[in-house]
């Protein structure tokens, strides 16, 4: 449980100190309130605890209230400070203020309007706490989220949103790649059992004889090395959700033990005689194509239907190049964030280069392709030179003699590796309309038929 936020008193005067903190304990039950009669006690509690309010007395011996107002909002500045003093005066209130005061009050003070002034302030810190909360959702999100606005991941989004609102089973496909893991964690997160763990099994990870018990637990003495029961990932995700990552490669006996869990919502521990009932959702990803395995007889049909109850698609980068420059950018953002860089941009020929390539290895791929970017940059943008040789040395299209080329006929080879990129991505994009192509491209359309020409691309291939 987590400690409760203080609402701290200083006063030099310990019974008044003492009295309103009693009050204030009555009246505001859910916080810790408690009182020093020194400045320095007061910044001590300040630098290890949470503070959502302080009042604090004017004039004291050694060190006042003004030394608490200037270092109390260095070392929290999320915490509200209220001056209360006996030396009332509008001099003394506006400097107050000016010093980063929340209020001012004198003495004797009237407890209806300190309430009042309380409430605001505690109103005040939840508002301020929900709004640091929700902008580390926000970071988080940023990395953690499936990223793009184009027409393939919206619907995607609104499908996981439908799915999320139901507690079938479902079946992720998608290449590697592609982020069918943010997917399944998007449904757990919009659910019901958002609350509950959500437990993740790589299943190629683990060995086949290894499996059934990382999944289903084993009871001690179930084989040799089963010195202690061991509690199963199906147990651990009860009432929550249980993510098998990549599901196509468990074997048949793992098959054959997983179908009669989601048929009978209850395991059975290998070694144990006896069953546990659980509460599990099941979400499985597969990059395989599990129709096929089936007639091969490498995947049950029943288990297959089991998990299929509801299906989503998980859209591969080529089928959404319009969301690579919004990736590009935020993983940029993010990467240099992990090394601790300064930010860094990106030159807009380079981000159309990159916008233009495919991506094998899909979001991941590019993900790592940038962290590469970040490392080697040696300013504060990325340049087309860069990504080109970066991208030709990643993709071996060096001369394998190792010489060095003349520096003309290397930059010919990389602008034209570029060009023949740009043009077929754009005449795919207009399903071969040179005059379109030309138009998007700011290029005139005898210009762009020259450098097809020398190409050697044919706009019919895309028709």
């Amino acid at each position: 449980m987590q400690n409760r936020a203080t609402i701290l008193v200083v006063d030099d005067e310990e019974d008044f100190a003492k009295g309103l903190t009693r009050m204030l304990a009555v009246q505001y039950p859910g916080y810790d309130c408690k009182y020093v009669t020194t400045i320095d006690q007061a910044l001590e509690i300040l630098g290890r605890e949470e503070v959502s309010l302080t009042l604090t007395d004017l004039r004291m011996p050694e060190r006042d209230g003004w030394d608490m107002l200037e270092q109390g909002r260095v070392i929290q500045p999320e915490t509200s400070l209220v001056v209360i003093t006996a030396f009332g005066s509008i001099e003394s209130a506006v400097q107050a203020l000016k010093a980063g005061a929340y209020d001012f009050l004198t003495k004797p003070v009237d407890e209806e309007h300190l309430f009042r002034v309380v409430d605001k302030v505690l109103e005040r810190y939840h508002l301020l706490n929900e709004n640091r909360r929700l902008r580390r959702l926000a970071c988080e999100q940023g990395e953690k989220s499936l990223i793009g606005e184009s027409p393939a991941m919206t619907k995607l989004r609104r499908s996981l949103e439908r799915v999320a609102t139901t507690d079938y089973t479902v079946l992720i496909q998608g290449e590697s790649g592609t982020g069918k893991e943010l997917a399944a964690r998007l449904i757990h997160n919009l659910s019901e059992r958002r609350d509950r763990e959500m437990v993740t099994v790589n299943c190629p990870a683990i060995p086949g004889d290894l499996l059934e018990s990382e999944l289903f637990g084993h009871v001690r003495g179930a084989f040799t090395g089963a010195e202690r029961n061991h509690q199963g990932l199906f147990e651990r995700a009860d009432k929550g959700t249980l993510l098998l990552d990549e599901i196509g490669d468990i074997s048949a006996s793992v098959q054959t033990k997983l179908l009669r869990v989601l048929q009978e919502q209850e395991i059975r521990p290998v070694g144990s005689n006896r069953s546990i009932k659980v509460d599990v959702r099941v979400v499985a990803t597969t990059n395989q194509n599990l129709e096929d395995k089936i007639a091969r007889g490498q995947f049950r049909e029943d288990l297959f239907y089991r998990l299929n109850v509801l299906n989503v698609n998980v859209p591969a980068l080529r089928e959404r190049k319009e969301d690579i420059p919004l990736l590009v950018n935020a993983f940029l953002e993010q990467v240099c964030r992990e090394m601790g860089l300064p930010e860094l941009r990106i030159d807009p020929s380079a981000l159309s280069y990159l916008s233009a390539r495919d991506w094998q290895g899909n979001v991941r791929e590019l993900l790592n392709f940038v962290r590469r970017l970040a490392v080697f940059c040696p300013g504060e943008e990325i340049e087309l030179s860069l990504v080109h040789f970066l991208d030709a040395s990643g993709n071996n299209s060096q001369p394998d003699s190792g010489t060095i080329v003349p520096y003309k006929e290397a930059k010919t080879r990389v602008v034209d590796e570029f060009t023949r990129t740009y043009v077929q991505e754009l005449l795919r994009h207009t399903r071969g309309n040179i005059s379109e192509a030309a138009r998007m491209s700011g290029l005139e359309r005898v210009s762009l038929q020259k450098i097809m020409r020398r190409l050697d691309i044919r706009a019919e291939q895309w028709r």
